[in-house]
């Protein structure tokens, strides 16, 4: 019987996803929870397990196409016919209200996807059982000149072979790797991975995709113009045209409600940060943190809970439906991160409840998940507010876009050592730059402030984290 898999509702409100690896081919068998294929929603790459078993027989969409939800990913023939009714019908009926074989089981969430038991599960066992041993020849015995074939530890992919002899087992390797293969034209099969038990790394694609380009010769000097500059060279030159899809197209639908919603306002405040610096330095010495990494960006997180306490506007959200502003018990605090797929803003929730250390561990192990792709779409929802650093990029300060649904946003700037007046002279201090963009629905001038002023006087002074407790 052939069935179709309908691409499912993520759990994220979304209308479609894009499909970024296929894990399986026309022709290949499934098991039940196998998975089939990574696709991206609006910022995460999600893999998707089969719920059934069988045989593919159809992939609707290549990879790079996007697919709404409820329309068919892929068909298979789950072997389900005649044969199955009729072992069904062998089994005698159960009594009254007893559960059957075939009810339907518990379902994996967002999936749809039943567990099998009883004599449908047997049947399939015996099925996978036979394509292990190849059937001896008409009227000879099975001991009789057949050598029965050797016992096997995995799951049969094809009959005689398992998983871990089939030539077409699919290569070990990341769904940001593979879309960059899939993207250079890089056949993983013919890599050998470098990486830990054998895993294709980026940089065993990139070395196979320098290795495959030719050396281009060396182009004439450009032209020099009567000012003694060269001018570039333009008749080669061709427009690059980037299709508006995944990451890209939701931040810019997004970015486009937040401003056309919200009234933004940005303040500024230059900040003696020394102290704060010190702090750093000092917890990265100590022997008693070692292995715990705290960064700028984990100090100012810290100030910026500690802040959002004694100004609980900034940790609200607006409600259109009720006409009611909801300040929040928790802050889960939103991080931006800039990866190969675009900005992301996972969140640290309860944030507020963390110490420094634990604030610093919960966002170095979000920034390494959003750079590999593997962002939890749980991660990126329900964000109260957040923080840009755009320091890392030599940036001083700027005017942050909300992310819907937020109040405030705060962009910390580069640290610089510059000429301060410091204890009535002047000294080279560390200096920063914050830019705090909020509602003013939700927020006024002076409760911006007062939040801008108490992040600061914690960054110059971390000691009065103690007056905030």
């Amino acid at each position: 019987m052939i069935r179709d898999f309908p691409l499912p509702d993520l759990g994220e409100g979304l209308t479609e996803s894009e499909i970024v690896a296929w894990r399986v081919a026309v022709g290949d068998r499934v098991e039940l929870n196998q998975i089939i294929a990574d696709v991206e929603t609006a910022k995460a790459v999600v893999e998707l397990p089969s719920p059934f078993a069988g045989v593919v027989t159809a992939l609707h969409a290549g990879e790079g196409e996007t697919v709404n939800v409820g329309a068919p990913l892929f068909s298979c023939d789950t072997g389900e016919g005649v044969a199955a009714e009729s072992a069904a019908s062998a089994v005698p009926a159960p009594p009254a209200g007893q559960a059957t074989d075939d009810a339907p089981g518990p379902n994996l969430v967002g999936y749809g996807a039943g567990a099998e038991s009883g004599p449908k599960r047997r049947a399939r066992r015996n099925a996978l059982a036979a394509d292990l041993v190849p059937a001896p020849p008409a009227g000879a015995e099975p001991s009789a000149g057949v050598e029965e074939a050797p016992a096997t530890t995995g799951p049969a992919t094809s009959r005689g072979s398992t998983l871990a002899t089939s030539p077409s087992e699919r290569p070990r390797s990341t769904p940001p790797v593979r879309k960059l293969a899939h993207d250079l034209g890089i056949d993983l099969a013919a890599l050998h991975g470098t990486g830990e038990r054998g895993l294709i790394t980026r940089a065993d694609v990139e070395a196979a995709a320098s290795a495959r380009s030719k050396p281009e010769p060396e182009p004439e000097p450009d032209p020099v113009d009567a000012l003694g500059t060269s001018a570039p060279r333009r008749e080669d030159a061709a427009d690059v045209r980037i299709p508006i899809r995944g990451v890209r197209k939701h931040t810019a639908a997004a970015m486009v409600q937040s401003a056309f919603t919200a009234p933004h306002v940005t303040e500024f405040l230059t900040v003696d940060v020394t102290a704060a610096m010190d702090l750093v330095r000092s917890l990265r010495e100590d022997p008693s943190f070692a292995g715990h990494r705290v960064t700028p960006l984990a100090v100012v997180a810290k100030a910026v809970c500690l802040a959002a306490r004694r100004t609980p506007d900034v940790n609200a959200r607006w409600e259109e439906a009720s006409q009611e502003i909801v300040q929040l018990a928790s802050v889960n605090l939103g991080i931006a991160a800039a990866t190969e797929r675009g900005l992301v803003v996972p969140n640290v929730k309860g944030a507020e409840r963390l110490t420094l250390i634990e604030l610093a561990d919960a966002i170095g192990e979000l920034a390494v998940t959003a750079r590999e792709g593997r962002t939890r779409p749980a991660d990126l929802t329900g964000g109260t507010l957040s923080i840009t650093n755009v320091g890392v990029f030599g940036v001083d300060a700027g005017t942050p876009i909300l992310n819907p649904g937020e109040a405030v946003i705060l962009a910390m700037g580069a640290v610089r050592r510059q000429p301060w007046e410091h204890r009535g002279e002047i000294a080279l201090r560390e200096v920063m730059t914050l830019s705090l963009s909020f509602d003013h629905r939700l927020v006024d001038g002076q409760q911006a402030a007062s939040f801008l002023t108490d992040v600061g006087a914690l960054l110059r002074d971390p000691a009065r984290a103690l007056t905030m407790v």
